[in-house]
């Protein structure tokens, strides 16, 4: 894999070193660092939905990767002045680490645009495709990309009886982070009782067996497959507790599933209009072979913890997380 060398990093010679696999205008903003100031950088954090600590994490490591790459950076954790602050600050870019809905799912997206800061990551209706799982399986299936029996339900009827054969999964259609996940196995003796912070509409999931596995997309490249393996469910704490899960990367698995995967996660990138990078979750029943290969969903703003998995695939491309964060500023632009 070549290394990609982002703004404010040169050869030995000091010339300025090669870029990689970049989208042109990547490409461009990053060999035209030399001749101008480095821009200003809002870091956008916490937020008000329920992946409010992850973001926090998320923002404050995306913060210090970019003052260490000589960046001048604020913090902010967005809040409901959040247009008021931004007009005050002027940045000249908006990072978002926010995670889950309001942050992630075009709102925030839709402030930006109507300030016209260029911000990174996904424009208002990709977020808004990818973070509403049913919509997102729409475009998935258009596309020819493999995927889970679901359906949309009431609360009150999957509390009242199986809506469909278990095994089946219960979530929210419109949280990440595996926030609100309810396994329900195929010796269940009845229906989930699922919590009153669940919303009135759910998505219930066929559930399928095999190895979690993930691809990242950077810009238009698909790169790297990384199992996780845990001891149980793949669930919040899994994902964010120290210790909660293992990741192989790259994934020990047949080169005609890893390039499925990282074909499959462009495509879905590409299906839902995704900018910057993404992230795509498959579950691998490795009894079926390829036909075993399902895609879960895409979250378009990956997080970007110590724990997390877009900064692993990204050091398989040569990129440091400093220089990750820094390529997302130079990528970043309205209209997206």
């Amino acid at each position: 894999m070549p290394v990609w060398h982002l703004p404010g990093n040169r050869s030995k010679s000091g010339h300025k070193a090669q870029t990689g696999a970049m989208s042109p205008k990547a490409e461009k903003a990053v060999l035209g660092m030399s001749s101008r100031a480095l821009p200003t950088v809002v870091v956008l954090m916490g937020g008000p939905s329920a992946e409010r600590e992850v973001s926090l994490v998320s923002g404050r490591e995306c913060a210090a990767a970019l003052r260490a790459e000589g960046y001048t950076v604020t913090e902010v954790d967005a809040g409901a002045d959040l247009a008021e602050r931004l007009r005050a600050l002027a940045p000249d870019v908006v990072f978002n680490a926010l995670h889950g809905r309001w942050g992630e799912d075009g709102c925030v997206q839709g402030i930006l645009e109507w300030l016209r800061i260029p911000y990174t990551h996904s424009g208002v209706l990709a977020s808004a495709l990818a973070m509403d799982k049913e919509r997102s399986k729409d475009a998935y299936r258009a596309a020819g990309l493999p995927v889970a029996t679901s359906q949309l339900c009431d609360k009150k009827d999957v509390m009242a009886d199986h809506v469909m054969a278990p095994p089946y999964v219960v979530k929210p259609y419109n949280e990440g982070s595996s926030v609100g996940v309810y396994l329900v196995h195929e010796d269940a003796n009845g229906p989930p009782q699922l919590a009153d912070d669940m919303p009135q509409t759910v998505m219930v999931e066929t559930f399928i067996p095999g190895r979690e596995l993930t691809t990242t997309v950077v810009g238009d490249k698909a790169v790297g497959v990384t199992e996780i393996v845990t001891d149980g469910w793949y669930d919040y704490d899994a994902k964010y507790k120290e210790g909660g899960s293992k990741h192989i990367c790259p994934a020990e698995i047949p080169q005609e599933i890893t390039e499925a995967c990282l074909d499959y996660a462009l495509r879905a990138h590409q299906a839902l209009g995704c900018k910057g990078a993404s992230r795509t979750d498959f579950r691998w029943d490795d009894s079926k072979g390829l036909s075993g290969l399902i895609l879960l969903e895409t979250n378009n703003q990956p997080g970007m913890t110590p724990t997390s998995l877009t900064p692993e695939h990204a050091g398989l491309m040569g990129l440091t997380f400093g220089q990750l964060c820094a390529w997302m500023v130079e990528d970043a632009s309205c209209d997206r």
